[in-house]
């Protein structure tokens, strides 16, 4: 049984700590699509989308797909959810990967990883019984807020769903940090839904390699530049950098992750 599984990046113009980031340059490419280029190397995928918003900042964010053939949809400004949603429904999605434009590091090896764990598929063994046409989880994921313990690098970010959940999460929640970070309905309330967190041994949940600052930029921009003409590698050449030169891991040591709670205090603006 094949489900059509399709990763959705929302991306926007107004982030609140670093505006415009999503286009911000990285090794001479922006942002977004560093993030693009490194998904659709994921062998699970059956595509890959950008959910940017109405508003006309993001015009740019449209024009850049156009530009560069990725397929676009835009929704709702703080109604993330029902961005997905929308998108997920347009694009017949069964599966929805969840990723964010602001992961130029993302890996299509940890892509697979997620979806395979959501899957049941584990190296060498046969797909899990699935009964009735079910998949055995309806949600996974390679990171959830405490008391969970996240153990692979921020920025490597994975959310992994069916189109059900997704879409009884739309249908159900009105709270507003579920509705602009989408997925926190599904795992938030236990035994709501089956929820599955893949982790890594050993554990590298400390590291920061995502961009919200203008110091996360500067790592990252460090990090291309030690694979240049590069886009390719992997997380593991990453770590395996951050071991040659753990100064790298100064530059951003001192930001703060936002928390799952925190909403855009422009939502009602």
């Amino acid at each position: 049984m094949h489900a059509r599984t399709i990763a959705i990046i929302q991306a926007r113009m107004g982030s609140s700590r670093l505006p415009g980031k999503v286009l911000l340059d990285i090794a001479g490419q922006p942002m977004l699509a560093r993030v693009v280029e490194r998904a659709q190397r994921a062998e699970t995928l059956d595509g890959v989308a950008v959910a940017t918003t109405t508003d006309p900042a993001d015009d740019a964010v449209k024009n850049l797909c156009i530009e560069r053939g990725y397929s676009c949809y835009r929704g709702s400004l703080h109604d993330v959810l029902d961005r997905y949603y929308q998108a997920a429904r347009i694009l017949n999605a069964e599966i929805i990967v969840r990723l964010t434009a602001d992961c130029p590091l993302i890996d299509a090896g940890v892509i697979d990883e997620t979806v395979n764990a959501f899957l049941g598929i584990a190296i060498n063994q046969p797909l899990m019984a699935m009964h009735n046409s079910q998949f055995p989880y309806d949600f996974a994921a390679n990171r959830l807020p405490p008391p969970w313990h996240r153990t692979y690098p921020v920025g490597l970010d994975v959310e992994v769903c069916t189109f059900q959940a997704l879409e009884r999460a739309w249908k159900e929640t009105s709270k507003p940090h579920h509705r602009e970070h989408v997925m926190p309905y599904l795992y938030e309330e236990k035994g709501r839904f089956r929820v599955l967190l893949v982790n890594h041994d050993p554990d590298y949940g400390s590291l920061r390699w995502t961009v919200d600052t203008s110091e996360d930029l500067e790592l990252v921009r460090q990090i291309y530049a030690r694979f240049p003409g590069r886009d390719d590698f992997t997380w593991l050449e990453v770590l395996a950098l951050f071991e040659r030169e753990p100064e790298l891991a100064l530059i951003n040591a001192q930001v703060q992750h936002k928390l799952l709670t925190d909403v855009d205090e422009r939502r009602a603006a």
